[in-house]
C-alpha cells in the first residue's frame, strides 16, 4: 500500500509499504477514505518531537471502511464506516474508566520512554513517534486499529466524510479546550491561534454559552475564517497590542477564559521571539511558549486558562507568579476523544455545526509532500488539508 512516511526533518515521502495485518484479536483493519494533516504533524515535520525513525508512517486524523476485524471485535463488521480517535485506549484501565482516554496505561508499548520524559506514561497515538507507541499512522491506504472494540465510532451513511472526519481529533480537541474553561453565560473567551483547533475552540465556546469570543492570530485568512465562519471578534497581534486591545474590549477586566491553541512552536513579535528561538536552538528549552505566556498574563483575575496546544518538554520564562497571585486555574490535556465523539456526532446531526468549514484544500495522498510544505508555509491560504488515498 501507499503511505506518507517521515524521512527526516522537513522531509516526507509517499512510499510503498507492507499492508497492515491483524496482530491482536481486538484489532481491525480500516481502508482509509479520508485523512488529514494536523497542526501537530508539523511538530514532527519540523523536527521538534524526539524518537521519530526514518520510514515511520504519519497521520492520526483518519476514517474509512472496516475491511477486517479480529475475533474479539463484536461491535464492528466488514463494511462499517468509522472515524478513528487519535488516542489509542483499552477502555478498561484505571484511566480509561475515568474517561481519561489519552492517558490509557495499556496502549503504549513504550510507556517507559514517556515516563522518563514526563514523569508518567501516556496513551499510544497513531503516527506520532515511538515515544507514543510507534504505531503506524493513517495517512495511508489502510491502517491497523488496535482496541477496535473501544475506539472507532460508526458513522451513518448519509453523513459525508468531510462532516465527520474531524471527530478523530481537532473537533473534540477544540471542544475539550472550551469545555475545560467552565464557560458561564456572559463570558468572554479569548483564543490564541486561529488554526483548525482554534477555530473549533471558538465555535465550541459559542456552543457552550459564551457571549463573546475573540480570536488572536497574524494570518489574514485565519482571522477572516474566525470572523465569517465562527462569528468571533479578532485581533491581529502584529498590528495591535494584544493586552491593550483585550483590556479595551473587556472594560479593563480581561477575558474570563483564555485558550492556548498554539503550543510549542509559537511565533512572537519582537525580541521575545528571538529569545525563544535562541533558547531552543541551544537546547536550553524545548518549546516556544509565547502564546501560553500571553494567555496567562491576559486572563482576568480568578479566570481559567485552558491549554490545547501541544507541548513536548520544557519552557522558560513561565509566569508562575501571575498564576498564583491572581487565582488563575489552568486545565490542559491531550483530548480524550472517545469521551466526546458521540455527543459531537449528535451535534453535527442536529445541524448545530458543520465541521467541514475549516477545510481549504483537498489533495491526493500522493501529494502529501507538497501538502505538508504548503500547510507549514501557509501558502495559498492553506488552513486545513484533507488527503484522499483512494
Amino acid at each position: 500500500m501507499k503511505a506518507t512516511c517521515w524521512m527526516g526533518k522537513e522531509e516526507v515521502r509517499v512510499e510503498n509499504v507492507p499492508d497492515p495485518t491483524i496482530l491482536n484479536p481486538r484489532d481491525a483493519i480500516v481502508k482509509i477514505t479520508a485523512t488529514a494533516i494536523c497542526g501537530s504533524d508539523l511538530h514532527l515535520y519540523n523536527g521538534f518531537i524526539p524518537s521519530m525513525e526514518k520510514g515511520d508512517i504519519l497521520g492520526h486524523e483518519f476514517m474509512g471502511e472496516v475491511v477486517e476485524v479480529g475475533p474479539a471485535v463484536k461491535n464492528l463488521k466488514r463494511g462499517d464506516r468509522v472515524v478513528v480517535p487519535f488516542p489509542i485506549a483499552c477502555g478498561s484501565c484505571f484511566f480509561c474508566r475515568k474517561g481519561l482516554f489519552s492517558t490509557c496505561e495499556n496502549s503504549n508499548p513504550n510507556w517507559v520512554l514517556a515516563e522518563k520524559m514526563w514523569g508518567h506514561g501516556v496513551a499510544g497515538v497513531y503516527g506520532y513517534s515511538h515515544l507514543l507507541g510507534g504505531y503506524a499512522g493513517g495517512q495511508a491506504e489502510y491502517a491497523r486499529v488496535p482496541f477496535a472494540d473501544v475506539g472507532p465510532l460508526k458513522i451513518p451513511d448519509e453523513l459525508p466524510d468531510d462532516k465527520v472526519l474531524f471527530l478523530s481529533d481537532i473537533f473534540p480537541t477544540g471542544y475539550m479546550a472550551a469545555d475545560m474553561c467552565g464557560i458561564e453565560p456572559g463570558d468572554t473567551v479569548a483564543v490564541w491561534g486561529c488554526g483548525p483547533v482554534g477555530q473549533f475552540a471558538m465555535a465550541s465556546a459559542f456552543l457552550l454559552g459564551a457571549e463573546r469570543v475573540i480570536g488572536i492570530d497574524r494570518f489574514p485568512e485565519r482571522l477572516r475564517m474566525a470572523r465569517e465562519k465562527v462569528g468571533a471578534d479578532t485581533i491581529n497581534y502584529e498590528e495591535s497590542d494584544v493586552h491593550e486591545t483585550l483590556q479595551d474590549l473587556t472594560g479593563g477586566i480581561g477575558p474570563d477564559r483564555c485558550i492556548d491553541a498554539v503550543g510549542m512552536e509559537a511565533h512572537a513579535p519582537g525580541p521575545i521571539d528571538m529569545y525563544d528561538r535562541a533558547k531552543t536552538a541551544l537546547m536550553m528549552e524545548t518549546d516556544r511558549p509565547f502564546a501560553l505566556r500571553q494567555a496567562i498574563m491576559n486572563c482576568r483575575n480568578g479566570g481559567t486558562v485552558s491549554v490545547a496546544g501541544v507541548y513536548g518538554g520544557f519552557i522558560d520564562k513561565f509566569p508562575m507568579g501571575s498564576l498564583m497571585n491572581r487565582s488563575l486555574t489552568v486545565r490542559t490535556g491531550q483530548a480524550h476523544v472517545q469521551r466526546y465523539m458521540r455527543p459531537l456526532l449528535e451535534r453535527i446531526q442536529a445541524g448545530d455545526i458543520d465541521p467541514s468549514f475549516v477545510i481549504t484544500h483537498h489533495m491526493k495522498l500522493d501529494q502529501a509532500p507538497e501538502a505538508y510544505r504548503m500547510f507549514r508555509d501557509k501558502q495559498d491560504e492553506c488552513i486545513k488539508v484533507v488527503l484522499n488515498p483512494n
